[in-house]
């Protein structure tokens, strides 16, 4: 114990000491228990939590039903590795993720432990299931940190040092209306982005070695971009024109944070293949990679999974966490909780011209800080005061975006209203604080 300071700072200083400094720090924050949408730190302080683990306790900090799932697995077995012993929780997940995520008339689950892995996985399967390689991608895209998923990922200040990177990846802007409209009317927009798709096809890949392109419907770490609903619709026909497969990237905005079990199906624009992790088991380490049952058998046995594809306790913990989404209905309590933050954030941004764009679906919302009134001036060292700050009140935030000019809100859906407007409330008067009113 380090003296003369509290127990939150004494472990942040031992965190200095002996964690590597490339282990990102997004918040100070500290943590002794956590409870629904509340975190307690070391020193018994009550913190507001919109961060959510980065999206990953949708349905609540240690629901009772989903640890006393993990208590009762625990008891009977920890690991036996599927490949070598199946064992129940592992195919009832998957019979339940197929009900939720169909992919046509029969789909097919594998499971792993990461986000990352559900994507390297995903590319592989693909890739022996068009005898393809080619891999389209876009700017401002978050995939992972494995190297396939970080050839993927955008963001160069998660890959500085880290090359060279898995051959075959090509990358085209985004479609973000809100940086790139210029003007154009949203359908003007999505047609002449639908062009430079079909474009690529002469000066990026063509599609007799385009395997698959993977997109995020709603961007994460990029900004919370939602890709628009006609261009989702342009890339599904150009992906089937082609026989290219598409995979949509869930991991963030799946389980009920867009209002639906994953946001193609609010968009109603099926994919090929696709994949979920974070919030599907409350905490412990559980993904998926799910499809169309002829494409996931395409991969030959042995060439996906790993030691640890879904643990016993993971798959325990994912399928109380199902269970209890469904019965609490936290899809309609995301569109719920969306509708509270976009009014009280569309009412700020009105009279803030600091705040360039609030966007997302359901409850996967972000606020962008601009410079001037001009999307073109990213503001991240405001955003950074206002996280700080909101830190010190009592709030749990993280940024997002190219620039760490995005304030993402990703709370619990067991958030209680009252638990959610105090939490805007301090969000809006750090906004007002370190910013002027039009």
């Amino acid at each position: 114990m380090i003296s003369n300071l509290s127990k939150s700072e004494n472990l942040m200083e031992r965190r200095r000491n002996v964690v590597a400094n490339g282990v990102g720090v997004f918040n100070t924050a500290t943590v002794s228990h956590a409870r629904g949408a509340i975190i307690t730190d070391e020193d018994g302080r009550e913190l507001i939590d919109f961060a959510g683990g980065i999206g990953v306790v949708n349905a609540g900090h240690c629901p009772p039903t989903v640890v006393e799932a993990i208590k009762q697995q625990a008891e009977k077995y920890l690991h036996t590795s599927f490949n070598v012993v199946s064992y129940e929780p592992y195919v009832e997940l998957c019979e339940k993720i197929a009900e939720i995520l169909p992919h046509g008339d029969h789909t097919k689950v594998m499971l792993i432990s990461t986000g990352a892995e559900a994507v390297e996985n995903a590319v592989k399967i693909a890739r022996q299931a068009t005898g393809k390689q080619g891999i389209l991608c876009f700017t401002d895209a978050y995939h992972g940190r494995t190297m396939m998923a970080m050839t993927l990922t955008s963001k160069i200040s998660y890959k500085v040092g880290c090359g060279p990177f898995a051959p075959e990846v090509y990358r085209i802007p985004f479609p973000n209306y809100y940086h790139l409209g210029q003007g154009l009317s949203e359908d003007e927009f999505v047609e002449e982005q639908l062009r430079q798709l079909e474009e690529s096809t002469n000066n990026r890949v063509a599609p007799d070695n385009l395997a698959a392109i993977i997109l995020e419907p709603i961007q994460g770490e990029g900004g919370f971009n939602p890709v628009p609903k006609k261009y989702l619709e342009g890339l599904r026909k150009f992906c089937d024109k082609h026989n290219v497969l598409l995979i949509m990237d869930e991991v963030q905005s799946g389980f009920c944070r867009t209002g639906n079990w994953a946001s193609w199906q609010e968009y109603g624009v099926q994919p090929d293949l696709s994949t979920y992790a974070k919030s599907m088991g409350s905490g412990l380490p559980i993904a998926a990679v799910v499809g169309r049952a002829e494409l996931m058998d395409a991969a030959s046995p042995g060439s996906i999974g790993g030691t640890y594809i879904g643990s016993p306790i993971s798959c325990a913990a994912a399928l109380a966490t199902i269970k209890l989404m469904k019965d609490q209905d936290l899809n309609s309590r995301a569109k719920h909780i969306g509708r509270i933050i976009f009014d009280r954030m569309g009412k700020l941004k009105a009279e803030n011209a600091a705040i360039g764009d609030v966007r997302g679906l359901g409850a996967m919302i972000g606020i962008e800080f601009i410079k001037n009134g001009d999307h073109r001036q990213p503001d991240g060292e405001l955003c950074t005061k206002i996280v700080k700050g909101c830190a010190e009140e009592g709030l749990v935030l993280i940024s997002a975006g190219m620039h760490k000019n995005v304030i993402r809100i990703l709370s619990p859906l067991v958030i209680t209203d009252e638990e959610l407007n105090k939490g805007l409330d301090i969000l809006s008067n750090q906004i007002k604080k370190y910013t002027k009113t039009l």
